[in-house]
């Protein structure tokens, strides 16, 4: 019975996750024209209150579980959760250049120059709506039956399988595994940081972190495979290392109480 409700929470996390992307872009998207600079701020910002609102009612409605228990407290920690994010990717992505996996593309200024806006775009449209689900609502309901170490793999597992019907440069069969392989790993870093900071915070912060990491510098691939494999293994590191001490790697009794506690 609890493999039927685990794999019902996951299910369920899945169809929400791309009910708030639809749901919340669509206004946005009919009402402004392409050209417009306020259709992305805007389409992410309903993507968060469209993730929000259907957070609130399966917990309300399905689980009735407390919205305090999503872990509100700590809000400063994304600035450590985006530390612990970008790091590994600007790691993983110096570590192809060097490699020849990719090579620097023209460098835009303007890009940087719009860096602080599109960080709110990807806050919104992506890191908060994204985590408040899956290291929020998912983390808590899994908690309540299972233990800490299955909750941090399936939440991780849940998260990056999804990302199977993501856009990338993947191309080959082969590119997109190991595309769900790194998206796994950040579900890992993400969810560690979860762990870490015993709030949904640190989370956001470190989903927020990979992806303005991601746009540090202008890369393109020549062995994506490479890449992806690259960032896999720094993401999972950085999970690790955020784990340290919190009993799910190493055995520790006590601290694994603390977790589930």
């Amino acid at each position: 019975m609890t493999g039927v409700k685990t794999l019902w929470s996951v299910f369920l996390a899945v169809v929400v996750m791309l009910a708030q992307v639809f749901i919340g872009a669509v206004p946005a998207l009919l009402l402004l024209d392409q050209a417009n600079p306020l259709r992305e701020p805007l389409g992410a910002l309903g993507i968060t209150l469209t993730g929000l609102l259907l957070v609130y009612l399966i917990r309300r409605f399905l689980y009735r579980r407390p919205w305090p228990a999503l872990g509100w407290r700590n809000p400063s920690h994304v600035l450590l959760g985006v530390l612990a994010g970008a790091v590994p990717v600007l790691a993983a992505n110096g570590l192809s250049l060097a490699m020849g996996a990719s090579t620097l593309g023209p460098i835009d200024a303007s890009v940087y120059a719009w860096l602080p806006l599109g960080a709110v775009v990807l806050l919104l449209g992506q890191a908060f709506p994204e985590e408040l689900l899956w290291r929020g609502h998912v983390f808590d309901t899994l908690s309540v039956r299972l233990s800490p170490r299955a909750v941090v793999i399936i939440v991780s597992a849940g998260f990056g399988v999804l990302h199977i019907i993501s856009q990338s440069a993947a191309d080959t069969i082969t590119e997109r595994l190991l595309y769900v392989v790194m998206a796994v790993a950040l579900g890992f870093a993400c969810t560690a940081a979860r762990v870490r900071g015993g709030g949904l915070w640190m989370a956001v912060g470190v989903h927020l972190g990979f992806h303005l990491g991601m746009r540090v510098l202008p890369l393109q691939p020549v062995h994506f495979s490479v890449m992806l494999v690259l960032q896999a293994i720094t993401l999972a590191l950085a999970g690790a290392v955020l784990l340290r001490g919190q009993g799910l790697i190493s055995p520790d009794p006590r601290a694994s109480k603390r977790v589930a506690t």
